[in-house]
Parts: structure tokens; C-alpha cells; sequence
């Protein structure tokens, strides 16, 4: 099964980096095999443009960071249909679309896109100031993240 797993967020926004850190530690942990096609990337994208880098895979891991009430470092496991597609509450960027609207236009144009789409995502707070360095629950969050999305690749487990 031809998988990506995607870090997303932005490395220079402090915590909102961490889906990147966490996809560097599953890179780290992955045993190349050639029976096994698992793809590692980086982005700091949605909506229309994270649709196209999932065409042609067969299943999607996405990493991201959160905002909610939870404590910061709480992780939630969920499929794409799992989560709530905020377009419908008009609070995206008119210029882009909801990662759900982007596959349903993606797959009416005919793109081969992955029915199979897990989201590892790490509570965090709001982030208003340019910085590298992760907060501490933030950093402790990783390793479970990094042993969540391990499993879901090795164990071949789905998300229901």
C-alpha cells in the first residue's frame, strides 16, 4: 500500500512545528523495506495544495498541530471524516478550502486520491511570536505521536 506520512505546520511558529517534528522521528524510526512504499514530507500547506501532494497514494498520515480546550500535548487520533470541516462554518481563507472540500473536488476531477486518511494531531495553544524551540508539553507530546503514527504504519492499523 503506497502511504505518505505528512508533518504539518510551521517550523518557525514554535509550537505549530511540532507535526514536522514528530514526522522526523518517524522517519528515524521506519526500517526501509522494499516490500513497504512509505513516503516522509514536510509541508506548511492545506485545503487545495495538501490535496495535490496525496494523489496517487492509496493511504495518508497527517501530523498537525491543534488548538483546543485540552491541555497542551494531548493527542487525538482521528480519520479526515472525523473531524469537523470548518469551510462549512465559513472561517477558512477565501482564497483556499477545506482539506474534506479540496478530496471531494479532487476526486469529482478524476484525481486518484486516498481513501484512507489519519489525522495524529497535538493540542496546542494559540501561537503568536517567531520562534524554533517547542514548548515543554509540546516536546514530551512527541514520542507518543512518534509511537501513535509508528503503529498506524507497522500494525497496519485504520482509524475507524
Amino acid at each position: 500500500m503506497k502511504t505518505i506520512v505528512i508533518g504539518l505546520g510551521n517550523p518557525i511558529l514554535g509550537d505549530d512545528g511540532v507535526g514536522w517534528r514528530v514526522a522526523e522521528n518517524v522517519r528515524r524510526h521506519i526500517e526501509p523495506s522494499p516490500d513497504i512504499c512509505i513516503d516522509i514530507d514536510y509541508l506548511s500547506l492545506g485545503g487545495i495544495s495538501l490535496m495535490e501532494h496525496l494523489i496517487g497514494y492509496e493511504r495518508v498520515i497527517l501530523i498537525d498541530a491543534f488548538f483546543s480546550d485540552q491541555e497542551p500535548g494531548s493527542i487525538m487520533v482521528s480519520t479526515l471524516d472525523g473531524i469537523p470541516n470548518y469551510s462549512g462554518f465559513h472561517i477558512t481563507s477565501a482564497h483556499d478550502t477545506s482539506l474534506q472540500n479540496a478530496m471531494k473536488l479532487g476526486t469529482e476531477l478524476g484525481a486518484q486520491l486516498p481513501d484512507d486518511v489519519s489525522i495524529v494531531g497535538i493540542s496546542i495553544k494559540p501561537v503568536y511570536d517567531f520562534g524554533l524551540e517547542l514548548s515543554p508539553p509540546i516536546l514530551e507530546a512527541i514520542p507518543k505521536a512518534t509511537q501513535i503514527v509508528v503503529d498506524l504504519l507497522t500494525q497496519n492499523i485504520t482509524i475507524h
